[in-house]
């Protein structure tokens, strides 16, 4: 549990276990206590590497607007201050955006790439939830906050079937929903206003394997289908009755999927 200074901003990370580095960049709700019961699967191969973004968790909340480039840069920063040369990475939703910006600039520093729930742009759609989400942010009404970006997360079968646990998501996230957090996730989105790689993604070249779910009505499984078209070194997995929040829908999978990919090396000109 550390932190350092980027910016003259603080930057919260943490370092769990040994082994080859894996880094994981959140998606835009999450911070890097979502990862908390994950620890122990994630370090059983590697040495695990967490981050909060700038407005995320327990990193600085910035007072200026800023975009996606600020916290591909926070990144290079983390690696440079851990003295980790190359990295496998693995970004969720805002992660696999930050993490495709992270990669086509700083290509060299990456092993492995998985992308879980990304686009290689900020559609339409995606935009104008986006804004429904920061005009209900802006009403700094908590309730109404998670009522609007809660439920479209998951998939109808997840939130049906799991009631009661997403009842008590409701009462721990809800307390949460402060003017601060509502005020960091607005800038947090509004970071990702304009975000369009879909020229410059056949650039990346490293090993990449990119998940979509047949049930995200965030970022739909068309846009992992176009980021597998453009990046020639890449492997899709489609996971059926999932939503975006695939950590949590499917967590055994979203371990085996990362742990297999980074960790496993066969070398099939032997078979």
């Amino acid at each position: 549990m550390s932190e350092f200074n980027f910016n003259n901003h603080k930057v919260y990370y943490e370092v769990h276990g040994e082994g080859a580095p894996l880094l994981i960049l959140n998606g835009i709700m999450m911070s890097t206590s979502s990862w908390k019961l994950f620890l122990n699967s994630f370090t059983k191969y590697n040495q695990l590497i967490l981050v909060d973004f700038f407005d995320q968790g327990r990193s600085d909340k910035l007072d200026i607007d800023y975009k996606q480039d600020l916290q591909v840069d926070l990144v290079n920063e983390l690696l440079n201050h851990l003295n980790v040369d190359k990295v496998n990475l693995v970004g969720i939703s805002y992660g696999a955006e930050v993490a495709i910006q992270f990669t086509i600039k700083y290509q060299n520093r990456l092993n492995k790439l998985t992308l879980f729930n990304g686009a290689a742009y900020t559609s339409p759609w995606l935009h104008d939830i986006g804004r429904g989400w920061v005009e209900t942010a802006r009403t700094y009404n908590p309730r109404a906050f998670y009522k609007i970006t809660i439920p479209i997360i998951y998939s109808p079968e997840f939130y049906n079937n799991n009631l009661n646990w997403m009842r008590r998501r409701e009462e721990i996230l809800i307390p949460m929903f402060n003017q601060t957090f509502l005020d960091a996730m607005v800038r947090l989105i509004e970071s990702s206003e304009g975000y369009d790689l879909r020229n410059q993604i056949k650039e990346i070249k490293v090993p990449t394997l990119i998940v979509g779910c047949e049930n995200d009505y965030l970022v739909p499984l068309h846009e992992q289908k176009f980021l597998h078209q453009e990046i020639r070194t890449s492997e899709l997995v489609i996971l059926p009755n999932c939503g975006h929040a695939s950590m949590y829908e499917r967590p055994a999978l979203f371990i085996s999927l990362v742990n297999g990919f980074i960790n496993g090396n066969i070398d099939v000109s032997v078979l």
